[in-house]
């Protein structure tokens, strides 16, 4: 099947990928649009793999305040170098997780913030709802870890949430696909979520 530069152009706008990794993805598939997306997220989770361990040093500090001024954020999300830092896409991805924060009200940036007795606690919870269940302690204990992994952590982690503007990606995701655009780590190392009266 030959490859046309509509094509091209159609998984450019949907992924923001390059022409050449856009014009490769579709090749590898014979043109179907939805498998080259995957391809290239796939790729994408591979590259932010690769970048994880390079130091952000740059970036930029977001705020956000909710209409009516009764929500704000502050967020930190670090970059390689001020070239990226001053593009408009990295300023607008500032602003999308800061509308995130302000919208899902997360606890923590990452799964490794949360601290192991709050984990525990949880786990507690979970299994006082389960009390009267006469599952075996072995399928218990999967109840709980989907339990945590789909509900607690998606809910209080910033990483694990679904991206409020699309809900096929987390923010983890989001961020990946930033990452392979870019060509830089991107990190959010820290926010601040104020709301009146609390």
């Amino acid at each position: 099947m030959s490859i046309t530069a509509e094509m091209v152009k159609d998984l450019r706008q949907r992924t923001g990928c390059g022409i050449m990794e856009c014009k490769l993805a579709l090749k590898e598939t014979a043109g179907d649009i939805e498998t080259a997306i995957e391809t290239l997220r796939k790729r994408g989770l591979k590259t932010a793999a690769k970048k994880a361990s390079r130091d952000t040093s740059d970036g930029q500090v977001g705020a956000y305040i909710h209409q009516g001024g009764k929500v704000g954020v502050l967020i930190e999300i670090n970059c390689e170098t001020d070239f990226v830092a001053r593009t408009e896409e990295f300023q607008q991805l500032v602003r999308d997780v800061c509308m995130q924060i302000a919208a899902t009200s997360p606890k923590y940036v990452r799964r490794e913030d949360v601290p192991q007795e709050v984990v525990e606690k949880e786990k507690e919870i979970c299994l006082a709802q389960m009390a009267d269940s006469k599952k075996p302690e072995n399928i218990m204990d999967k109840i709980i870890e989907g339990k945590l992994e789909k509900g607690f952590f998606a809910q209080v982690c910033l990483l694990d949430q679904t991206f409020i503007k699309d809900d096929k990606l987390t923010i983890g995701k989001l961020l990946v696909e930033k990452i392979t655009k870019f060509g830089e780590n991107i990190n959010i190392n820290r926010f601040s979520r104020f709301q009146l009266g609390e």
